[in-house]
């Protein structure tokens, strides 16, 4: 079974001394999990400036020595915590299956370009890529994560560009669409509205998909004009792995729900994850971290304290992170695993 685990740093120093704590810390942990027979496969970093701190990252040990050694993503999406880096990290004993495709635009790339022709070059840069392999879009893609900045600006022109891509590439609300993830975030391009990240599993036919759907807690979101899964079940082996989008406090309607109340938007949005969870046959128990995005970071103290009390051993990170609706104040995402 891979394993998860969230690493912070502790201290409140220089950022290239947090850095150098992650690295100990991290290293620490995969030097156990190696004696357990698993090892890194794949980290996700949140940087809370990533203008200042990409550069920093990118020429640090903790990266060059240990991070860039296995499939890495990061991203501007400010930890809540105040410890301006803060690391996801998936260990295995299994083979790799997958391939993350993290695809930042440059700066010569994103000069003049609005969000939808950012978007359209992305998935166009990812297209080229898996053709290659022989690989596509419909089959073989099962989860993005799409990080838009200025997102109440920029989220119309990324809408329409992948509902464009999907359209072209045979996805319909007939066929299925892809497990995702849109919400505020940035690149180190600081022009840069739109960046993405894939992930492939080159060798998963569409029988091993089961897409989740919860129809008395939330509706299709085609009903609303966008073209995304709210949650995919992907069968391999022995082991079954759910990718839950993101998701938010809203009805069967699609309409948001506890406009302005932050703990009963956090409720709701959970409840909703464990109906799609039940779909797939899995329950909140087989959680193995939750991304917690918040409009507002003056929230966080209520959202913690709601976490830590409802599911106070599953891993999250509470993030910032602008969701597509300005009324709703949080959404969450999460990966579940269960044996078959």
């Amino acid at each position: 079974m891979d394993k998860y685990i969230i690493i912070a740093p502790k201290g409140r120093g220089r950022f290239s001394n947090r850095l150098d704590e992650l690295r100990l810390t991290l290293g620490d942990y995969l030097a156990a999990e190696r004696a357990e027979g698993r090892r890194l496969q794949l980290s996700k970093v949140f940087l809370s400036d990533a203008q200042n701190q990409y550069a920093e990252l990118i020429a640090s040990s903790l990266h060059r020595d240990i991070l860039s050694t296995a499939a890495c993503s990061v991203v501007e999406q400010p930890p809540l915590d105040d410890s301006k880096a803060t690391l996801l990290v998936k260990t295995t004993d299994r083979p790799d299956d997958f391939i993350l495709h993290s695809i930042r635009l440059s700066e010569e790339e994103t000069r003049g370009a609005n969000s939808y022709i950012q978007t359209m070059l992305i998935f166009n840069k990812y297209l080229d890529s898996i053709h290659q392999m022989g690989l596509t879009l419909r089959e073989h893609c099962v989860r993005t994560w799409i990080y838009v900045a200025d997102i109440d600006v920029n989220y119309e022109g990324m809408v329409r560009a992948r509902n464009d891509i999907f359209r072209n590439q045979g996805l319909t609300p007939e066929t299925h669409f892809i497990a995702s993830t849109g919400i505020g975030g940035f690149s180190q391009t600081r022009s840069a509205s739109v960046a993405i990240d894939f992930l492939t599993f080159p060798g998963v036919k569409e029988s091993d998909k089961k897409y989740l759907q919860a129809l008395d807690h939330l509706n299709h979101t085609h009903e609303y004009g966008v073209s995304f899964e709210r949650g995919t079940r992907l069968d391999q082996g022995d082991q079954q792995t759910f990718f839950i989008s993101g998701t938010a406090s809203i009805d069967k309607h699609g309409k948001a729900m506890y406009v302005g109340d932050i703990e009963r938007q956090t409720a709701r949005l959970l409840e909703n994850i464990g109906a799609l969870l039940k779909d797939g046959g899995a329950t909140m128990n087989d959680v193995r971290y939750f991304y917690v995005y918040l409009r507002d970071p003056s929230d966080r103290d209520i959202v913690e304290a709601f976490l830590s009390k409802a599911y106070p051993d599953i891993p999250h990170v509470l993030l910032q992170g602008k969701v597509c609706r300005p009324e709703w104040l949080v959404e969450m995402e999460c990966v579940a695993q269960k044996s078959k």
